[in-house]
């Protein structure tokens, strides 16, 4: 027998065993309690693949050589055991809240068998800990800052910006809020797109002097921002309700197919423009290649196109979310929706198991890592405003669907940027084909330039020189001079104006 064979039936022995202890678990817990309803099928189905996200999720290792088995069967046991799960007979989003706790222990040990735990960045360190009071004192002073309240508009009114919102529908029902800080006359058009778990709102955070919205717009340029599907400014459908999973079935995918077009088209058409200029960040820039490969004709509507943290291929990234998420990718999808899991919500279990890993449980981790934007990017305190954290918590994270980050975490093993893993039976529906097609990149005509700093935890400098090797339309590539210049810099650093947006805006002026 060969290797491959003997893997399989291990395999499927495992699982054999896994579902027969499982559902020995459901029916003796029924059997215990007189109260207890059983089980129904999607339930015992949900606990199924809970179990067999833990043991399989090493694709062509078997958890048993890990020492995964064991988790699993305790994974199994507690979900069994736990009172909401034996009460119900579906798996709603209140009862995989309450039962997110369960899980903590089987991710820690999954993470340190598989090594993770090794390679996970520490966001705090003995040196911080021991600022902790003067950091602290710091952050408290801004907490009286009427930014933290304010709404996106009332930010921009505030600081004595003219406002203009629109919403547009897209092509498949979606309904999203853009703002638009308009000249009285015309103008050359910047639009502004976002970054994961982010909105519109991340451009003007840093205040009057130094948000990119803001210079961009005391330069004389038509400032668009936009808000993807999802966010908090953006979770309207024309039939769907972001109550139920049909609202949350997208990805970034989405986000550059549709999303991208119908905001640039509404920019265009306001304000008579034939072209604009693009800024993204990090998702940003993924949506923005996607578009541009897959609607091309889109390429001749974008003069220039910034990408800040440039985020295509994953290979390298060291985000602990996404690296812990790329084990399991395959299962993810299904997994998540199995226990609606649609949202991506912040305080979830495990992002609480990593906020402990990366920071440990000092008071200083719960202020620095409890916004999840910093555990999915990681911080870098030479460049952090304490002081302005308030508001930024004020305002982000802003809401994403949890399919954005398993396509994500997807690219860290496939070593490509690609569209859905959907599994072979659905891919072959889909695509036609087993595998996920790549995206033709060669197709992005764009002008673009490429900025990118050393110590991003998501766009990794050897992706980002593979990204440049792909694209043939380079104008520009830049690594921003701080060594320890991170992911969230580029739009919320001490010094962004010197770093990003000086340069930025002067480069402008060439196109």
């Amino acid at each position: 027998m060969t290797k491959t064979a003997k893997t399989i039936s291990a395999r499927s022995f495992l699982d054999r065993r896994v579902r027969a202890s499982i559902e020995n678990n459901i029916y003796r817990g029924a059997r215990q309690s007189p109260t207890a309803v059983v089980m129904d099928r999607r339930t015992r189905r949900a606990a199924l693949l809970a179990a067999l996200l833990a043991t399989v999720c090493c694709d062509a290792q078997l958890a048993d050589l890990l020492g995964l088995g064991n988790v699993a069967r305790d994974l199994t046991g507690a979900l069994a055991d736990h009172p909401l799960v034996k009460a119900s007979s579906s798996i709603t989003g209140d009862i995989v809240s309450s039962v997110s706790d369960v899980f903590s222990v089987p991710i820690l040990q999954i993470a340190r068998a598989l090594g993770v735990d090794g390679s996970i960045p520490v966001l705090l360190d003995d040196n911080l800990v021991a600022h902790g009071d003067f950091i602290s004192a710091e952050y408290m002073g801004g907490l009286g800052n009427e930014d933290v309240n304010l709404p996106l508009s009332g930010l921009i009114v505030k600081y004595g910006f003219p406002l203009e919102r629109y919403q547009v529908h897209t092509a498949d029902g979606y309904i999203l809020s853009v703002f638009r800080i308009p000249r009285a006359t015309p103008a050359p058009v910047v639009f502004l797109m976002h970054g994961l778990l982010a909105s519109a709102d991340d451009w003007v955070l840093t205040g009057r002097s130094s948000a990119l919205a803001y210079r961009l717009a005391d330069a004389g340029y038509d400032v668009w921002l936009g808000n993807a599907r999802g966010n908090k400014h953006s979770r309207k459908h024309e039939t769907l309700s972001p109550e139920t999973a049909s609202f949350w079935d997208f990805s970034w995918h989405e986000i550059g197919v549709h999303d991208l077009p119908a905001m640039i088209d509404l920019a265009l058409n306001v304000s008579g423009a034939r072209a604009l200029k693009y800024v993204g960040h990090s998702q940003g820039t993924t949506a923005f290649f996607v578009m541009a490969s897959l609607r091309p004709e889109y390429n001749d509507k974008v003069s220039l196109m910034v990408a800040l943290s440039p985020v295509a291929w994953m290979t390298r990234t060291v985000s602990p979310p996404v690296r812990l998420l790329a084990p399991g990718q395959k299962w993810l999808h299904t997994f998540f929706a199995a226990f609606g899991l649609h949202e991506f919500l912040p305080d979830n279990g495990i992002m609480r198991v990593l906020r402990t890993l990366m920071c440990g449980t000092n008071t200083l981790a719960e202020l620095l890592c409890g916004n999840a934007l910093f555990l999915v990017a990681g911080f870098n305190l030479d460049q952090l405003n304490v002081t302005n954290l308030p508001v930024v918590f004020g305002h982000e994270p802003s809401g994403a669907s949890t399919k954005q980050l398993v396509h994500y975490a997807q690219g860290v093993l496939s070593r490509e940027f690609c569209q859905f893993d959907y599994g072979q039976q659905e891919n072959l529906r889909r695509y036609g084909r087993a595998q996920p097609p790549a995206y033709p990149i060669e197709r992005v005509s764009t002008p673009v330039s490429l900025v990118y700093s050393t110590a991003d935890w998501l766009a990794h400098p050897d992706d980002v020189d593979e990204l440049y090797a792909r694209l043939g339309n380079v104008v520009d590539i830049h690594r921003v001079p701080h060594d320890k210049f991170n992911h969230l810099d580029f739009i919320l650093a001490k010094d962004v104006n010197v770093l990003i947006n000086d340069r930025l805006i002067n480069f402008f002026s060439h196109f």
